[in-house]
């Protein structure tokens, strides 16, 4: 008999393989197939081993998850603790595997991208990103030094910024109103399943994912608009599948109850998000309403009417005394700390006190880790916030007025406006976005429009430490504005609020 072997290039698997061979082969022959690229040494310890029993050995490019049409993930939770642990023994090696995943991404995207990666000052910590950076730097080189003419594959239209958590600590924590976003920082979502209830008491799950149109289609709009929006997104979706009878005019009640009926799978689809979008509303309207004004006033550092913060204190109060829940509190506490660039000791010991946190202090102090500055020490001098883009000419929700630092770098990346002091090449990019024609990272929907398939340049943004909803809705928003170039996110996972809260006090496990 012969076996097919489907692993990772690691070298428990390596090893786990030669003992199917040795002494006595448990089978024939064998067809092993790597995620990415395995390392020579243990190419060399399989070869030693096992070569007269091994009839194919290659390596496919799919150590990654394509989540979405344009986001990608490495699956890597526990990449956060092995990168912002002090005296983290493992995190070279995990900074390794995360650039093989990210030029395992390029290869599936035939991109041999421009690197570049966000600086810091010269006595700051913070170097991941340029390490990460170097590492797939040299490991695309290296992927692309022959092709399959044996000849050197050249610099494709394409950039690979690499960013650090840090660069945003906002966005992550914040109440986002958009709803995705909402949802999964809401409601208990595991493995992207969502548990309703039918009138009659029933419970039903709901996969949201890219199969179904109508939640992709909403995903990004704000909670305000859902509910609105739904006929009509029902209708357009049934033209496109030339379901719809009538070719004109504005869909009836009448008319989408007879919808309904010939399509039983929208029915299921409206079921699912009308009630994931009463579900929002009702959370937004008894808690989550009271706490927005708040975090966006300090996170933009201006309220409604455009008028400076002045006393940061003012805006956190109000939350400190309503009885909020703790979680929540904790993160109107570092949202005022974030707003200060840190705060004194004496202060922040008030604050912990006050939300009766002193025995998990880590959601708060651990946040140092990350290079973000928790005390206004002058050690944190170093540490300057990104410069943000005036948005005060859009039209916006007043509790939904912070737009995420990615949406700024990916629009200035776009425009090639990034400072190269800030921004500096790993490797030289392109000097024009003018590639050939982009494809996304997942297979495009059935009823994609023309524009889906977008003809230029190819963005990849890459967040070391956990990327969050909003910041993916960014890079199709920044796509659809800029037909020119598609923007792809990735990161090691995808946050919520409350796991990367989580993150904070069990994966980094030092308080000092």
């Amino acid at each position: 008999m012969k076996a097919i072997y489907f692993m990772r290039p690691t070298a428990m698997c390596v090893d786990a393989f030669i003992n199917d061979f040795k002494p006595k082969p448990k089978y024939k022959a064998a067809y092993v197939f790597f995620t990415d690229y395995c390392p020579d040494d243990l190419f060399d310890k399989m070869k030693k081993n096992c070569a007269k029993h091994i009839k194919v050995c290659k390596e496919i490019n799919i150590s990654f998850l394509p989540l979405e049409a344009q986001v990608f993930t490495c699956e890597n939770t526990e990449a956060f603790k092995s990168i912002y642990t002090p005296n983290s023994q493992d995190r070279d090696q995990t900074l390794e595997t995360i650039a093989n995943q990210i030029v395992t991404l390029c290869a599936t995207l035939d991109e041999y991208p421009g690197v570049r990666y966000k600086k810091y000052s010269q006595d700051s910590a913070l170097d991941y990103g340029n390490k990460l950076a170097e590492l797939v730097d040299n490991k695309l080189a290296r992927h692309y030094e022959l092709d399959d003419n044996s000849k050197k594959k050249g610099k494709t239209q394409a950039q690979l910024l690499i960013v650090d958590r840090a660069l945003d600590p906002v966005s992550p924590i914040l109440h986002e109103l958009t709803f995705q976003a909402m949802a999964y920082d809401l409601i208990p979502i595991k493995d992207n399943n969502y548990e309703y209830k039918l009138k009659d008491g029933s419970k039903k799950e709901a996969l949201l994912n890219e199969e179904d149109e109508l939640w992709v289609k909403l995903r990004h709009m704000h909670i305000a608009e859902v509910t609105g929006q739904i006929p009509k997104l029902v209708k357009e979706i049934s033209a496109n599948r030339d379901e719809k009878k009538q070719a004109d005019g504005n869909i009836t009640i009448g008319g989408l109850s007879q919808l309904m009926k010939k399509m039983p799978g929208f029915r299921k689809q409206m079921t699912q998000v009308i009630d994931l979008a009463e579900d929002l509303m009702s959370h937004f309207q008894k808690n989550v309403e009271k706490l927005c004004k708040a975090e966006q006033d300090l996170a933009v550092g201006a309220d409604a009417e455009g008028q400076k913060v002045k006393d940061p204190m003012r805006m956190l109060l109000p939350v400190l005394l309503h009885p909020h829940d703790t979680t929540d509190k904790i993160r109107a506490v570092l949202l005022y700390i974030f707003s200060l660039n840190g705060t004194t000791a004496e202060n922040l010991n008030k604050l912990i006190q006050h939300v009766k946190i002193e025995d998990e202090s880590g959601y708060i102090l651990n946040w140092k880790h990350l290079g973000v500055p928790i005390l206004s020490t002058p050690s944190m001098f170093s540490f300057r916030k990104q410069p943000r883009k005036d948005r005060s000419d859009k039209e916006t929700y007043n509790v939904s007025r912070w737009t995420p630092v990615i949406k700024d770098i990916m629009e200035d990346a776009v425009e090639n406006k990034l400072e190269v002091k800030d921004w500096p090449y790993q490797s030289e990019c392109p000097s024009a976005w003018n590639g050939s024609r982009a494809v996304s990272a997942r297979q495009k929907h059935k009823g994609s429009s023309p524009d889906d398939l977008r003809s230029g340049s190819r963005l990849i943004v890459f967040v070391l430490g956990g990327v969050s909803y909003s910041e993916m809705r960014c890079a199709y928003e920044v796509t659809h504005a800029n037909k020119s170039c598609e923007v792809i996110i990735g990161s090691t996972h995808i946050l919520t609020p409350r796991g990367l809260l989580l993150h904070s006090t069990v994966c980094v496990c030092v308080c000092v």
